[in-house]
């Protein structure tokens, strides 16, 4: 009588382990098929709670990731096009003459009545030749310094001075301003000159090597 007694107390409260217990096999089965129907209904089971948690952790993996390498794309786009304008400047002997078509002088000529500092475009007339080697040289510095995440944020200000000082001379007259593209180019600057390079540079690695020491 005690089992059978057991047994009911079980199967109506539905906690199924005092069945199990006081109870034989049949009493056992019932308070599991209890417990388990409670798990279904409710969804505090197991199995539930595993699944939500594993695909909100795999999105928000996927979040962080993105997060942290935001920033690549337009560090190798940047330092890939500068490295790019730096040698095609030093590899064209025209671009360094004082006059001719192509040359630093002559493009700095054409655009001084209709840039917004006159006075810049004065200074870079007075040798046209420094002038441009000083550009190609800095364009291929800014370039190497941001595709290898060497001194970033430094090479970022270069780079964002060089499109500053090109936008004010040489694009200043596009109209509208938006064809222009030095002015998109000093503004790509700005996010790396604000962030650097954390990942995947020489930066990161030498301030690891700082830490372990």
């Amino acid at each position: 009588m005690t089992g059978h007694a057991d047994r009911a107390n079980g199967t109506a409260d539905g906690t199924g382990g005092v069945g199990g217990v006081g109870g034989v096999g049949g009493g056992s089965g019932a308070g599991s098929a209890s417990g388990a129907g409670a798990g279904g209904v409710d969804g505090t089971g197991g199995a539930g709670r595993t699944d939500g948690s594993g695909g909100s952790g795999g999105l928000d993996r996927w979040k962080a990731l993105g997060s942290r390498y935001a920033l690549l794309p337009l560090r190798l786009f940047l330092g890939i096009t500068f490295i790019y304008a730096g040698l095609d400047k030093l590899t064209d002997p025209a671009f360094f003459a004082d006059t001719g078509s192509g040359s630093i002088g002559e493009t700095m000529r054409g655009v001084r009545d209709t840039s917004a500092i006159p006075a810049l475009v004065d200074l870079a007339l007075n040798s046209p030749t420094g002038f441009g080697y000083a550009i190609a040289f800095g364009e291929l510095a800014v370039g190497l310094g941001t595709l290898l995440g060497l001194f970033a944020r430094l090479a970022a200000l270069g780079g964002a001075l060089i499109s500053l000082s090109l936008w004010l001379t040489v694009s200043w007259q596009v109209n509208p301003y938006y064809l222009g593209n030095d002015l998109a180019y000093l503004m790509a600057w700005l996010p790396l000159l604000l962030a650097g390079a954390p990942v995947l540079s020489l930066d990161r690695l030498l301030a690891e090597r700082r830490r372990t020491r």
